[in-house]
């Protein structure tokens, strides 16, 4: 089952450190079988005030996505990643 990784990136801090981290952290998603199904670009709000800068990536299973975040190469970018942006992160389950 298709699982799916839905990043809210909140507040950028850095510009230079998150296109560091983009050019490092999408090829190591690839290499886990993730792919890039929305990154940023124009998001319609239909109920409420959120007005959010999403990043969605599909992952084949739930392993996939957990190997991904959980690796050492992964483990290695996320001090980039925090320094780059304030972000929120959840899995969600395909069907």
């Amino acid at each position: 089952m298709a699982i799916y990784c839905l990043f809210d990136n909140i507040e950028i801090h850095d510009d230079e450190a998150l296109q560091t981290y983009k050019k490092k952290v999408i090829p190591l998603v690839e290499s886990y079988g993730g792919r890039y199904l929305s990154v940023g670009g124009h998001v319609q709000v239909l109920e409420g005030e959120w007005l959010p800068s999403l990043v969605l990536v599909e992952f084949p299973s739930r392993d996939h996505a957990q190997s991904w975040h959980g690796s050492s190469e992964y483990r290695s970018l996320k001090a980039l990643c925090n320094r780059a942006l304030t972000l929120n992160a959840v899995l969600l389950e395909g069907k």
